[in-house]
């Protein structure tokens, strides 16, 4: 059984889409990150980083003591080789997929939760980085654009891998990155196309209806007001 600690965001849906998609038996365990949650020990303990998702697996492979695991690319590694689908298994194919996992998770997230951040839910409008981060993810895109008409079918080749569960969440989020996928067509065709797969749309709807149309003061200081004291031990509560 894997013990799922999430909340329906972006980085949150890379995992359940993926435990849809390998069929592992999963729990799901809602972290609310706008009530400061994940600054709770127990959380911590798991997640030292105070960032959800993160996963317990009780029945690890090797049968010992149950593993927690942080970081939701480290999760999908992690889960593919439990699983034993959505990784290459040879030497090319596993680094092509690493690759655009590792751009993911250091270009196009990033970059994006920024453009949003500033976009949405900044107290003030700050132009410069409107258009810093929206330019950034402007050239992402593109990237992925030029990549996807390469290969034709996935990200990082013919197969549907783990590169494609970590970037499409993002690219979910378009219409609040004021992106418009009709401007990257290849993106848009494999868009579309995983969102017809029944594990992805069984993965994006988990706990839909907790995602907030709005942020109340309490979780923007939740989300966006913590400092190193938000994770000392013990130390959990907002101010």
């Amino acid at each position: 059984m894997i013990d799922l600690y999430y909340w329906p965001t972006p980085n949150g849906w890379k995992i359940s889409i993926m435990l849809e998609e390998c069929g592992l038996p999963y729990r799901v365990i809602p972290v609310n990150i706008g009530k400061g949650e994940q600054f709770a020990p127990a959380f911590l303990a798991i997640s030292p980083n105070n960032r959800m998702p993160a996963i317990v697996d009780t029945a690890p492979v090797d049968g010992g003591a149950p593993i927690p695991i942080f970081e939701s690319g480290a999760i999908l590694l992690y889960l593919a080789e439990k699983c034993g689908h959505f990784m290459p298994r040879d030497v090319r194919g596993r680094y092509q997929v690493m690759q655009w996992l590792m751009w993911q998770m250091g270009g196009l997230g990033p970059m994006a939760g920024q453009n949003g951040h500033f976009l949405l839910y900044a107290p003030e409008k700050v132009p410069y980085a409107i258009e810093r981060y929206g330019k950034e993810v402007n050239r992402l895109y593109g990237v992925l654009n030029t990549q996807l008409g390469a290969t034709g079918a996935f990200v990082a080749g013919p197969d549907y891998s783990i590169a494609d569960m970590a970037i499409f969440p993002w690219i979910r989020t378009h219409t609040a990155q004021q992106v418009a996928l009709a401007d990257f067509p290849h993106v848009e065709r494999w868009y579309n196309s995983l969102m017809e797969r029944a594990a992805v749309r069984r993965g994006v709807d988990l706990m839909k209806d907790l995602r907030a149309n709005s942020m109340s003061e309490e979780a923007r200081k939740a989300l966006f007001g913590q400092t190193s004291q938000s994770v000392r031990a013990g130390d959990h509560k907002l101010d």
